[in-house]
């Protein structure tokens, strides 16, 4: 009876571990397929998720609500803002001489390249294998795991805890 409770406990930690495969060869390769896919619009995929943040959070946004909306570090956006302006793709002023608070601006170039990289041709042609409820049924598994992680790191690891997992 204890040899099958380790079995049944081995397949279930196999199973898990082959889902977590999955999620991450998943992840790398679509993230590898949309990288190629904006190459034609000059721009990273990270700057575009920050460039979307920007724009999706206001004018008044603090580097920190960009780094807790596209999970980085405040100082891995500043230095990617910075980076974007040199593009063209924003401005940065701060607020006051004396402050490090900086607002961000996008520029039309960066609208732009937003509006035009808005549409996925390799994301939906890849998605389109499912149907739209199994769509929803992902989501809500990915949610329900997310949640669990949060809850996971903020228990049980004890040194700082990355922005978004907060």
């Amino acid at each position: 009876m204890i040899y099958m409770d380790k079995t049944k406990k081995l397949n279930v930690s196999d199973n898990n571990s082959d889902i977590w495969n999955l999620i991450g060869s998943l992840h790398h390769s679509v993230y590898l397929i949309r990288q190629h896919e904006l190459k034609q619009h000059h721009i990273p995929i990270r700057q575009l998720y920050v460039l979307r943040a920007i724009r999706d959070l206001g004018p008044n946004v603090s580097l920190s609500d960009i780094a807790k909306r596209v999970e980085r570090q405040p100082h891995v956006i500043s230095r990617q803002t910075i980076l974007m302006e040199k593009d063209g793709l924003l401005n940065r002023k701060r607020k006051t001489p004396k402050t490090n608070i900086i607002n961000l601006r996008i520029t039309k170039k960066g609208l732009r390249i937003i509006n035009d990289a808005q549409k996925s041709e390799a994301i939906d042609t890849i998605f389109s294998c499912i149907s739209e409820a199994e769509g929803q049924q992902i989501k809500l598994g990915l949610k329900k795991i997310l949640v669990k992680v949060k809850d996971y790191a903020a228990s049980n690891i004890k040194e700082e805890v990355d922005l978004w997992l907060k």
